[in-house]
């Protein structure tokens, strides 16, 4: 336990140096053709905390679709379309378009936009994530919500290209710059687009001289939109040796995320549903809301940590005489989360959080994951995970056992990306 403590907070010293604060600009200057004024009537307040910017223009996507176009082709220089058919892009039909610093056009739709990490769907490479960095210019044909730093949610066709960014919502533009982005993502109306996921899921049957039975999975779904952020994280095993059951837990995470900043968000409520009943757990409910600060954004390395109040909920298998067989107890959740890009092909994933209760719950107990990434194709992933759960003060059962305070697991497995 305190070596994980420790190696948190030499982390973060490790990497003080390279922290930068966020831009902040409390004040955005709006820039709309025809020199026109946003009205009361513009802006929808879905609630306090978010303002959109509607297009009361009346056309239909296809129609400002059309008038992207007809901006696009105003930005032609044809003296050096003439000269160089390097300057010639693509004009978006049915397809989103992404251009990279090797110069290469990417056809597909665009899933999402945050941590600097675009989430790219491509028939031809399948679901893939650029560093925002390499990407120069995008050319959207579907209607993209753009959160904006401090200001607003802007709903349209979008063109970015190197730091320009504009977005075409009827017969307004709006134009900012590529650092005033927070995130982005497809405008909503089809549900489908908002999802994306990975699932790590192994089988293993033996039978002869030993009859064994091994199931583990890892699943993780993201729900984004320029906003927020909602996930779901499952990891479960199941094992049974000679017909007798040896492993049995499953663990659901849930977490919602604000965007406040492109550094600062809030968890308006984040929750755990925990059984194994070979620690004396029947079930453990988590319950609370925090919050969350990106220490470092970078290419090669991301870092947030985040944390908050909770309840605590705990029902155990079984109690000594006279025990209660349930507990309610307050908590405090911290986590962390590091990425490092090793090679191309190659990430680290650290996931490390702890929950201080009361000694009736465990007193502190903590989860932690460290996963080794290999990409083997663009949606298909080879992925190794060590676990190490922790549990200060468990719960004695009725007879007396007391279960070990930690437990370990190593998983091995194919991923696949949807």
């Amino acid at each position: 336990m305190r070596f994980f403590l420790l190696l948190n907070f030499l982390l973060f010293f490790l990497e003080a140096n390279n922290l930068e604060s966020p831009d902040i600009n409390n004040s955005r200057e709006i820039v709309k053709e025809d020199d026109k004024n946003i009205t009361s009537e513009d802006v929808e307040h879905p609630d306090e905390n978010v303002i959109i910017v509607k297009d009361n223009s009346g056309l239909s996507a296809d129609e400002v679709r059309q008038k992207a176009t007809e901006s696009d082709k105003k930005n032609i220089n044809l003296s050096k379309v003439e000269n160089s058919w390097k300057n010639l892009s693509p004009t978006p039909v049915a397809y989103d378009w992404v251009q990279t610093k090797s110069g290469e056009w990417f056809k597909g739709e665009i899933k999402a936009l945050f941590d600097d990490e675009l989430e790219f769907d491509s028939d031809e490479v399948g679901l893939y994530v650029f560093d925002f960095e390499d990407v120069v210019q995008i050319k959207s044909y579907h209607i993209i919500s753009v959160n904006i730093e401090n200001l607003a949610s802007f709903p349209g066709i979008l063109r970015l290209k190197d730091e320009d960014l504009t977005i075409v919502q009827g017969e307004n533009r709006y134009e900012f710059k590529r650092k005033d982005m927070v995130s982005f993502a497809p405008d909503g109306k089809n549900e489908r687009n908002l999802w994306s996921g990975k699932a790590t899921i192994s089988f293993d049957f033996r039978s002869g001289n030993t009859n064994q039975y091994d199931y583990s999975a890892k699943i993780n779904m993201q729900r984004r939109t320029s906003m927020s952020r909602l996930s779901f994280d499952y990891l479960g095993r199941i094992t049974a040796k000679d017909d007798t059951e040896t492993a049995n837990d499953h663990r659901l995470n849930q977490k919602y995320d604000r965007y406040i900043t492109k550094s600062f968000f809030w968890t308006p409520i984040f929750s755990e549903i925990y059984s194994d009943r070979y620690k004396n757990i029947d079930k453990q409910l988590t319950l609370g809301s925090g919050i969350g600060y990106t220490l470092i954004d970078t290419k090669k390395r991301t870092w947030s940590i985040s944390g908050g109040p909770a309840l605590l909920y705990t029902k155990y298998e079984t109690v000594e005489a006279n025990k209660s067989i349930d507990t309610f107890s307050p908590a405090l959740e911290l986590s962390t989360k590091y990425e490092l890009e090793l090679s191309k092909i190659t990430d680290i994933t650290y996931n490390y959080k702890l929950t201080y209760s009361d000694r009736a719950a465990g007193q502190y107990k903590h989860h932690m994951l460290l996963t080794l990434e290999n990409e083997l194709t663009s949606w298909f992933d080879l992925d190794i995970t060590g676990i190490w759960d922790y549990i200060l003060k468990p719960k004695e059962s009725e007879d007396s056992s007391v279960p070990k305070q930690s437990d370990y697991q190593l998983l091995v497995g194919f991923t696949v990306e949807f």
